[in-house]
């Protein structure tokens, strides 16, 4: 793998978070402040009386109550399975709000009902639930909903290159296994034995960090036409990860931060049965009785999310650089900021606010991708989305991308899935 100085990268890193986000820091990025009072109460939360796992926790507690946090899973929100004509496809948590009404049960949705239903539910933050949202109904979905699962222009499960991408958590990548909606056993696994004892244990974000660098390797070596693109890879694919934690933990009054545990890990991702024999039953994602939600005074909004990219980024540079395997296993090259962007952002200013670089980026892919112009009026809810998400973290723009640069990548494409056949020289679990 082509080598590269990372040096510059860290700096940015640190600097971008410290200064941009202070309220939100995290322990991993924020070493000088060892000396502060706050700090030190951050760091003794932290200890090994807690659930294991460490975590960067905000420096202030969130608030929780009861009585708002607590999601209903009863009556009209009880589990349903779904039918056989109800699409279920790559992400958990949209399975698991389908299966609860909180979506439509065929798992076909307006924005509307994206932007409701996750923000209800989760705790996601108005503005990323609105962006993520209105990019999967223009982009690969009428312009207006968007299913869950679905082939090219109809859904998640078709959008593989734009939205959906390689290196899942837990998903296969779409060469490696012939299909990204295909939970491997193995996968669960390596995060699952991560932590051991069940009585403490929690898949928070330091965990899924380490899990994350593991997932980014494994496709290096085992998918030949592995693709960590522009805004699939360095937004998108990490959302997969820091949603885990973020969405999924179990708030209480002791752990207002969340803390989530095996029991819930399980149900949230249709995995059931003793440790030694775990089954997954796809699509039957589920909420556990006695599940309590981000409080609203802590959602999960785009500079949050923000911080947690550099978070990750800053334990694997790497996460900050486009790049793919060129036709062959472990064959990774990296594809510079600057070639991408027609010189606007260098790799360091790419690092330094990965947010920015992705959604400048798919701005100004658009008309490319879709094949509008962005006066249409199709374009004008995403534009708007988009605009609002750069105008408020002061992004630069990117006039026209290169995409060409890609070429080098055999396994690039804008939309595909949910199957395909699988490519030559392929590891399998």
């Amino acid at each position: 793998m082509r080598s590269f100085s990372s040096s510059a990268v860290n700096v940015a890193l640190l600097a971008a978070n410290v200064a941009a986000f202070p309220h939100l820091a995290m322990d991993g990025l924020t070493a000088p402040l060892a000396a502060d009072v706050a700090y030190k109460q951050l760091l003794q939360r932290q200890s090994t009386t807690n659930p294991q796992g460490g975590a960067p926790l905000p420096l202030t507690p969130p608030p929780f109550d009861a009585a708002s946090q607590l999601i209903n899973v009863a009556g009209a929100h009880a589990f349903t399975a779904p039918g056989s004509g109800d699409a279920r496809g790559e992400c958990p948590g949209l399975n698991a709000l389908a299966n609860h009404n909180y979506l439509p049960h065929n798992g076909i949705a307006t924005i509307d009902q994206f932007v409701s239903a996750t923000t209800e539910v989760f705790g996601m933050g108005a503005d990323l639930a609105l962006f993520l949202a209105t990019y999967g109904a223009v982009v690969d979905g009428s312009g207006t909903s968007w299913s869950i699962s679905g082939g090219p222009h109809v859904g998640i499960g078709g959008s593989h290159g734009n939205y959906e991408t390689d290196s899942s958590p837990l998903k296969g990548d779409l060469y490696q296994y012939g299909s990204n909606s295909k939970l491997i056993l193995e996968q669960f696994h390596e995060l699952y034995d991560m932590q051991p004892d069940a009585a403490t244990a929690n898949y928070n974000l330091d965990v899924l960090r380490t899990f994350r660098n593991q997932r980014f390797q494994e496709s290096i070596d085992k998918n030949p036409l592995f693709v960590y693109g522009p805004f699939a890879g360095m937004l998108v694919s990490q959302a997969a990860f820091t949603f885990i934690y973020r969405f999924m933990a179990n708030h209480s009054a002791e752990y207002p931060e969340g803390v989530l545990n095996k029991d819930v890990l399980k149900s949230f991702m249709s995995i059931s049965g003793p440790e030694t024999n775990l089954v997954w039953t796809p699509g039957h994602e589920q909420i556990p009785n006695n599940w309590y939600r981000r409080n609203t005074a802590d959602a999960y909004t785009i500079p949050y999310f923000n911080t947690d990219l550099l978070y990750f980024t800053a334990s694997n540079p790497q996460l900050a650089l486009v790049g793919c395997n060129e036709g062959k296993v472990d064959t990774y090259q990296h594809i510079d900021a600057a070639t991408l962007s027609n010189g606007a952002y260098t790799a360091a200013q790419a690092a330094a606010n990965p947010i920015c670089f992705a959604t400048e980026f798919a701005l100004a892919e658009l008309p490319g991708l879709t094949g509008l112009s962005l006066l249409s009026g199709l374009l004008g809810s995403l534009t708007s989305a988009l605009g609002s998400v750069t105008k408020n973290l002061g992004c630069k723009a990117i006039g026209s991308v290169n995409t060409t640069a890609l070429a080098l990548c055999p396994g690039f494409t804008l939309y595909g899935g949910p199957t395909a056949a699988v490519a030559p020289g392929v590891i399998q679990s």
